[in-house]
């Protein structure tokens, strides 16, 4: 109670200085309380359409001089970063009180030279985001608008707008259940890769949505964030054709790991128009008018194009939506051949934005020439399934902003963005790429990262820095030939010869893992002085469980290479090696709860308010982390999303190891065994549940980490 009444006495005896922002304090009163009460905003004149902000010290007071609430979240950060040296991240916050604050000797003006700052790729609503409380929404939205995000995908609410519209068209409630997926795989439902996979949803898990999507969008509007919802681009139930056998409705065949796809209803059918209407009717109705951008991309990751006019049914997409929303803004993903050439012959394209998704690999901005004259945001991926690993090409990314910045295409790049498919991980990436659309001129990436130690951990160590520098040597340097993170073998689904974990990945590194290892001892080294920083704790575990990781290729090598020469002795103390690896790295990763399976399980069933829910929820949960779906043990999904995590190393990779190496040295015995059928293992384990809580001690983390520092 005392907490409340001092938070509303704060508050009161800030009201008479918020002036225009008051939202932004609110953000202040709720991130950085010791900062609040010396924070004065200001409303400041500037380009219109372009964004600004001023720092300047006045008595004991900081003045955010701003464009834009978007523009004064930005500054706060940019003064809490720079000056304060303390910072908000996915993986851990450094926001401990700064006494005396740090005074301003000048004025300080940033302006950006993009109109948007956008995050999220759909991936991530499903890979990090599928069981966030609101709680977590909260600091999620505080992260966005502190990092200057002004447009974010935000479509959680979706399957109310399809349960009342295909209620419109006679669809029964066990029909529209059946096409709505359950909690972790709506991403690929709303780009029309599958349908109903993970269900079936109850009606109280489609009103919270709902209910959360409208928290989600009042907190944006406050915060200056404009949200991308999902248009209707003319993906419908596979059971459309039963209700309407007359309409024009084209199959869309298999999407990955056998699911079959919804299907694509022709926009010029009348039933297209009608859906559409309705389906845009019921959008305003739940959320508002003041939805200004709708995402949405047929023929997403295929679909079959046959009997389709892509040029016209791209016209008749936007003309709905315009006709429901005028002026509103289609935005496209810019990924594989999408959009196609000839769908954005028929837009009006000052009403479309297309999203470079990979920019750092897939260069289709220069390649596409400026997507043939369509305004874009440049985008960074850097993460796909949320997979365990250090990974960014850091200088590529300023390199290829200011390239942009200063080419052909300039006047068409209208924002930067981070579109990572999963974002609990690698915060120097996230970091670094919002930043950029605020800085004039090229960033040096190696002087860039001195401050991002010092706010990160709260420090200048010099021995942090060094670490640092090596990092940006290695894991986090702009090798050319690196396309995404290398796996973990230790989560691979066992055999000889395995080049990628997932079926679209890779092993390899290409950095100096030896180089690497020397810069974790760095790091760890530091362990007296900075245990007690959050940031510092998370980042040692992760640092420490990328040096398991290099270890285990290591080993899984001289068990190969053992298995070729049929020296069974040598096998088995190779195998027995690894598996201790696999332990070890669990035992690390149970030192925080960014790392452990009962945290992802925990979040699930906190959702569910019945056993029927909760069990869902978990086996939702489980199924992405493991064999993802579909029921064909052909599947090319398993291991997609794998995670090097506590729970998961220990319960399912282990165990599945074991069996492997068990079989191996019954062969090199010359004793006869039968095929293990791991995707029936993988099955049983995603239907296994509740899961307990560790409970992990302060205590027993600094014990873990000395060890860490005399083992490596």
């Amino acid at each position: 109670m005392r907490k409340i009444l001092s938070v509303l006495l704060l508050l009161l005896s800030l009201k008479s200085i918020a002036g225009t922002f008051d939202q932004i304090q609110q953000l202040a009163v709720r991130r950085v309380p010791w900062l609040a009460n010396h924070l004065l905003f200001k409303k400041i004149s500037f380009s219109a359409g372009m964004q600004a902000f001023e720092l300047s010290s006045k008595g004991d007071q900081i003045v955010i001089g701003a464009s834009d609430a978007n523009a004064a979240s930005m500054g706060l950060n940019w003064y809490l970063q720079y000056y304060c040296h303390r910072s908000i991240s996915h993986m851990g916050d450094n926001l401990s009180p700064v006494y005396p604050l740090p005074v301003l000797k000048k004025k300080i003006h940033i302006t950006s030279a993009f109109k948007y700052h956008y995050a999220l790729n759909y991936c991530t609503l499903n890979y990090t985001m599928s069981f966030y409380s609101w709680k977590d929404w909260e600091h999620e939205l505080d992260w966005m608008a502190l990092h200057g995000v002004n447009l974010m995908l935000a479509t959680i609410g979706t399957e109310a707008v399809w349960q009342q519209t295909l209620e419109k068209f006679g669809f029964s409630d066990k029909e529209i259940k059946a096409f709505i997926p359950g909690p972790a795989f709506n991403a690929w439902w709303l780009m029309g890769n599958l349908e109903g996979w993970g269900g079936s949803v109850t009606q109280r898990m489609i009103d919270r949505r709902r209910h959360l999507e409208q928290k989600i969008l009042a907190r944006m509007k406050e915060l200056g964030i404009e949200p991308v919802f999902q248009g209707f681009y003319g993906m419908v139930p596979r059971a459309l054709k039963k209700h309407f056998p007359e309409a024009a409705i084209r199959t869309q065949g298999e999407w990955t790991g056998g699911f079959e796809r919804p299907d694509f209803l022709l926009p010029g059918d009348t039933l297209f128009h009608r859906m559409a209407n309705v389906y845009y009717e019921k959008v305003e109705k739940l959320y508002g008018k003041s939805i200004h951008f709708f995402g949405g991309d047929p023929f997403h990751e295929g679909g079959s194009t046959k009997g389709v006019d892509l040029t016209q049914a791209g016209n008749l997409i936007q003309t709905e939506m315009q006709r429901v929303f005028p002026n509103s803004t289609w935005v496209l993903q810019g990924w594989e051949e999408n959009p196609r050439k000839e769908l954005l012959a028929g837009l009006d394209r000052s009403k479309v934005l297309v999203l470079e998704l990979a920019g750092e690999k897939s260069n289709d901005w220069e390649r596409r020439k400026g997507f043939d004259g369509t305004p874009f945001i440049w985008c960074t991926v850097n993460n796909y399934g949320e997979k365990s690993g250090l990974y960014g090409k850091l200088q590529l990314f300023a390199d290829e902003v200011n390239r942009i910045n200063t080419g052909q295409y300039k006047n068409l790049c209208k924002g930067i963005g981070v579109m990572p498919e999963g974002i609990h991980n690698n915060p120097v990436v996230y970091d670094l790429m919002l930043d950029l659309g605020w800085r004039e001129q090229k960033v040096a990436v190696k002087d860039w990262i001195k401050e991002y130690v010092q706010y990160r951990y709260g420090s200048n160590n010099d021995t942090l820095q060094q670490a640092w520098k090596i990092f940006f040597q290695t894991v986090y340097c702009s090798f050319s030939e690196m396309d995404g993170l290398p796996e973990n073998i230790l989560c691979a689904r066992p055999a000889w010869n395995i080049q990628h974990v997932s079926a679209f990945g890779k092993r390899k590194r290409n950095y100096d893992t030896a180089w690497f290892a020397t810069g974790v001892r760095l790091f760890l080294s530091t362990y007296a002085s900075m245990s007690e920083t959050e940031t510092w704790l998370i980042d040692a575990i992760d640092f420490s469980r990328q040096v398991l990781a290099n270890k285990g290729d290591v080993i899984y090598n001289q068990m190969e290479s053992a298995y070729a020469q049929k020296d069974s002795v040598l096998f088995k103390e190779k195998a027995n090696r690894f598996l201790k690896l696999i332990l070890v790295d669990d035992s690390l990763l149970s030192l925080d709860k960014n790392f452990r399976l009962d945290s992802w399980i925990d979040a699930a069933r906190a959702l569910g308010k019945t056993p029927y829910e909760k069990d869902l929820f978990e086996k939702n949960a489980r199924d992405q982390v493991s064999f993802w779906g579909s029921d064909n043990p052909a599947t090319t999904l398993h291991e997609y999303a794998n995670k090097d995590w506590s729970g998961v190393l220990k319960t399912l990779y282990f165990p599945r190891w074991k069996m492997f190496m068990e079989q191996v040295y019954q062969q090199l015995c010359g004793q006869p065994n039968e095929l293990i059928d791991y995707f029936s293992f993988e099955k049983d384990w995603a239907l296994k549940n509740n899961i307990s809580s560790a409970t992990i001690h302060i205590g027993s983390k600094k014990a873990f980490l000395k060890r860490a520092i005399n083992n490596y």
